[in-house]
């Protein structure tokens, strides 16, 4: 098997040590950083999700406390919840897990949450600082996530090819807003493509980066490779497996067994982008804490 795997747990570990370091100096002078997560209703992926950021909590040593709310509840009492978490300063950052129920709209909720609280960097004042190059702003975690594996992976971005494939709020365009910035481990000309982009594996074919955000299963193949290319899975989507316990298995957007030979760069799936994100929301929960003290 080729060796050309960029190992997100290993990254990820790495950025949680140097958590490590910076909560031990908060707590020696009186911080305990401390995240909110908010959950509705019990889609069993999000009770995962949210399980998997208060262990990592845990082992870090901040404080976390989780919300629960009935699948039935109203926007309003959504919106006074979070109300109540902007006010309490146990609290640096809180998180809304998504998916919300059909009754709450979540461009709503997410700019209810304190933008310095913001730690999902969903808040429009947050969106407004990345497309500004704004760095006091926070950045989603799964592009920001992304952006930390190419750095610690050697990956040159500076004048690079890049090319995203979705145009999602939370993977897709701010993907697209990092890696075209000016600057150290940015600098890349981007192409962004979608459902509606005509020859996708032209642009594909061209790219020295490709991330692949679109939700479809293994829609990435061999031949829309460039030799040599980054090829970092984004995806996460459930197929039919007779092999498997549950009769289904999880797969990223790229046709991971085919594309790995050819890439000069590719991450797993699991354990490429994943723990990223979780390390990324982390690390802004530190950030905010320093920052509102």
């Amino acid at each position: 098997m080729v060796n050309n795997l960029i190992d997100g747990r290993l990254i990820s570990s790495q950025i949680l040590g140097e958590l490590a370091v910076r909560i031990a100096a908060l707590k020696q002078r009186g911080i305990v950083p401390g995240l909110a997560f908010v959950r509705v209703g019990e889609d069993p992926a999000s009770k995962v999700y949210v399980g998997r950021k208060e262990k990592t909590c845990n082992e870090l040593g901040i404080y976390s406390e989780t919300k629960v709310l009935p699948e039935a509840t109203s926007e309003a009492s959504l919106l006074e919840l979070i109300a109540k978490l902007n006010a309490d300063p146990r609290l640096h950052g809180i998180l809304v897990q998504a998916p919300l129920p059909k009754q709450i709209r979540e461009s709503v909720i997410y700019s209810s949450v304190a933008p310095q609280k913001d730690v999902d960097g969903f808040h429009p004042v947050n969106v407004g600082k990345l497309m500004l190059g704004d760095p006091t702003g926070f950045h989603p975690c799964t592009p920001a996530g992304v952006m930390e594996l190419l750095a610690r992976s050697g990956v040159e971005t500076n004048g690079a090819e890049a090319v995203i494939l979705g145009r999602g709020n939370i993977v897709g365009k701010p993907m697209t807003a990092m890696l075209c910035q000016k600057g150290k481990g940015a600098n890349s000309t981007v192409t962004i493509c979608h459902s509606a982009t005509r020859d996708i594996k032209v642009h594909c074919r061209r790219a020295d980066i490709i991330v692949a955000a679109m939700g479809v299963a293994e829609f990435v193949k061999a031949d829309m490779v460039k030799p040599g290319a980054v090829v970092i899975d984004v995806g996460v989507n459930r197929v039919p497996d007779a092999s498997a316990k549950s009769g289904t298995k999880l797969v990223g957007d790229v046709d991971f067994a085919k594309v790995q030979p050819i890439a000069g760069k590719i991450t797993p799936n699991p354990g490429g982008v994943g723990p990223m994100t979780i390390a990324m929301l982390m690390q802004n929960t530190v950030r905010a804490a320093e920052s509102q003290n």
